[in-house]
Parts: C-alpha cells; structure tokens; sequence
C-alpha cells in the first residue's frame, strides 16, 4: 500500500517527465480520465520546461527540482494503480471512476489538479527546500510564477472540456459541482498546507498524521469533483 509519507521516485528532469507523460498518453484512450487529466499536466509541464529554458523563474534549479518532484508523485500514484495497489486517497477516485461514461472531461481533469495540487504540492515543496537547501520563502515568488500560468491554464480547460453555451446552462448541475471548487483556492490552501508541514517538519508522528489528513479531505473533493452527472 502507498502511504502520503512514503516518498516517490523521481523522473530524470523535466525532460524526463514529458518522455513519461508521452508514453502514457499514446497507451491510454482518449476518454479515459486518466488520460484526460495527463493531456492537461503534459501541456503544464511543457510550458513549465518552456519557461525554465528562457529564465522565467528566480531560482532555476529549485523550480526544476520542484517540477520533478512533483510530477513523480502522479506518475507514482499511476504506476501503483496500475500495478493493482492503492494510490493516496486523493487519486482513488479517479482512478476509480475514470471509465464512469456519466463523468464528463472537465471533471476527471479538475479532479486530477485537485488531487495533484492539494495532496501531491505541499508534499514536492517540502521535499524541494530539504533537497536544495531553501526557505519557503526563497520559494514563495516561483511558486507564485507556476500558479500565473496555472490559473490561465485552468481557464482554457474549462473553455475546452466544458460543453458550449447551448448544452451547458445555469441548470445544469455541471455548473453548479464546478462552481464549487476553484484553483486559486486549492493553490492558496497548498500553500498553507506546505508551510505547516515544513513548520512540523522535526515532528514525523505529527507530520504523519498531518499528510494523512490532508490525503484524505483532498479525496473526498475529488470524490464530490466526480458525481456522475448522466
């Protein structure tokens, strides 16, 4: 069984990264939720590669590490799934309902960000100032760089996968599940979340049962995330 405190092996850089989310994407099919929501990460993490290249980021090395990192802990949540073993609770219901034909696109890809975001980035960036020697702080203004550009990002998934104008209306109860839940929210309780870890980081019982906690309440949105709509 993985467990939120088990840490994951990383892919070799970002390149590395893309190589991975490639391969899975031509083995998967299309409408699969998994699949979707790896379309969606692969396009991040190539405009992530995009900007490191062009020095877009303060500290290219820590952004590079934090990248990695945490792109392992999806592509290791997909290998156990994969491999018939439990995944953290935050991806169960994806990879549970990623067949559902009355789940629809924009919900595998937003519960896909809601799980990798709100479990799998408080985790990376705690990882990342014990690997590279860094503050929080020193991390803060890259953190904030990556969520401009996911913030625009999650804009035109919701232009994409939505359904247009003459499907998609106020009764729709679609619009209501993807009101509730945004990713300016979910980055800003990331954030939050980072900073207890790294503030209990002397503390490993606590620290434990802290991850757990947030594993498990990041699961439940992601379960509400994939209400199967018909």
């Amino acid at each position: 069984m993985t467990t939120t405190g088990v840490r994951p092996a990383a892919p070799a850089g970002i390149d590395g990264v893309i190589v991975r989310m490639r391969e899975l994407a031509a083995g998967l099919p299309p409408r699969d939720g998994v699949a979707v929501f790896n379309g969606v990460y692969l396009t991040v993490t190539e405009e992530v590669r995009r900007r490191v290249t062009a020095g877009a980021f303060r500290d290219r090395a820590a952004t590079t590490t934090l990248d990695v990192l945490f792109a392992g802990r999806y592509l290791t949540a997909v290998d156990e799934a994969a491999a018939g073993r439990r995944p953290p609770a935050c991806w169960r219901p994806l990879f549970q309902l990623r067949g559902h034909p009355a789940v629809r696109p924009v919900q595998f890809a937003l519960a896909g960000i809601n799980a990798h975001i709100g479990h799998d980035l408080p985790l990376a960036l705690a990882d990342t100032c014990r690997d590279t020697g860094t503050e929080p702080r020193e991390l803060e203004g890259d953190f904030h760089r990556i969520g401009e550009l996911l913030v625009s990002l999650e804009e035109r998934i919701r232009e994409t996968l939505m359904p247009g104008p003459d499907v998609l209306d106020v009764a729709d109860p679609l619009t209501h599940l993807l009101g509730s839940w945004t990713l300016e929210a979910a980055r800003a309780a990331a954030w939050a979340a980072f900073r207890a870890l790294w503030a209990l980081r002397e503390r490993p019982d606590v620290t434990a049962e802290f991850e757990e906690r947030v594993d498990a309440s990041v699961g439940l949105v992601g379960r509400c995330l994939l209400t199967p709509l018909g």
